[in-house]
């Protein structure tokens, strides 16, 4: 039987990976090339001029930087605000625990489409919209976050805690020396999913932002795509281009991913 599930790990593979293959052996074609056969698109010569171009004449480069800059923020925050909430929840005694955990677990019954025109009319009177804290504030708040992080901590004995408290040791270092190295594999999975989901997020950008040089990359790139109707090789420059940081990404990180994933029981 474990014949069958190499071959069909390898099939789903294969599988998973041709549309990225096939994006990357064309995106260093040369324009103009003459496909006749499949094999075509793999066969050289093999060229990074549109590459250049693209990267020089246009501002892709810069909204790569922007959409890293808000991602890589937005991780950040939420992971560190999100853990020390979920810490409070399960840990920290306080009144009304029980109705704060409900409240923020409602949040997830609230879908995001509901929340855009009370969160752009906050925002307007903010004075946030066209700059990078309209872009990174509205994104730190992340019930499920909380609500996984939470679930993680409830699992840490409290006896361990305990013993730390008469040693003399508080809240915050109970949290930062005991509870975080316990539960990093949570931590990771949440911050992974947290960049991704700021990565590819496009209406709130989309109604916050009106001046190019902060677009981000699910915004540039329609603007760009519309350009290259009738050309292969510059649309998957493009995306190519969008789709690297997160692929090295997973690649880097693909043991925390689907740990973290498999404990937290989170579903795609």
């Amino acid at each position: 039987m474990k014949w069958l599930y190499r071959i069909g790990s390898a099939l789903m593979a294969v599988m998973f990976a041709a549309p990225l293959v096939w994006m990357l052996m064309v995106s260093i074609k040369e324009e103009g090339m003459k496909i006749i056969t499949v094999l075509d698109w793999f066969k050289p010569p093999y060229s990074l001029a549109v590459y250049n171009e693209i990267l020089t004449t246009t501002k892709l480069s810069q909204w790569v930087v922007n959409s890293l800059f808000v991602a890589v923020v937005v991780t950040v925050l939420t992971v560190i605000f999100a853990a020390m909430a979920g810490f409070a929840l399960s840990k920290v005694p306080f009144r009304f625990r029980t109705f704060v955990f409900f409240f923020i677990l409602g949040g997830l019954l609230i879908p995001g489409e509901a929340t855009i025109i009370p969160l752009y009319q906050v925002a307007k009177d903010l004075h946030l919209l066209n700059s990078y804290s309209g872009l990174i504030i509205p994104a730190l708040a992340s019930p499920v976050a909380v609500i996984v992080l939470k679930s993680f901590f409830d699992g840490i004995p409290n006896d361990l805690l305990e013993s730390v408290q008469i040693d003399g040791g508080g809240f915050w270092r109970i949290f930062t020396s005991i509870v975080l190295p316990l539960t990093r594999p949570a931590m990771a999975s949440m911050a992974i999913l947290t960049f991704i989901g700021s990565w590819n997020n496009f209406l709130w950008p989309f109604l916050s932002i009106t001046d190019d040089n902060l677009f981000t990359l699910p915004m540039g790139i329609p603007t760009l795509m519309g350009q290259y109707s009738e050309d292969y090789v510059k649309p998957m420059v493009i995306n190519a281009v969008a789709s690297v940081p997160i692929i090295i990404l997973f690649v880097i990180f693909e043991k925390q991913i689907v740990k973290g994933i498999s404990m937290s029981g989170i579903k795609g």
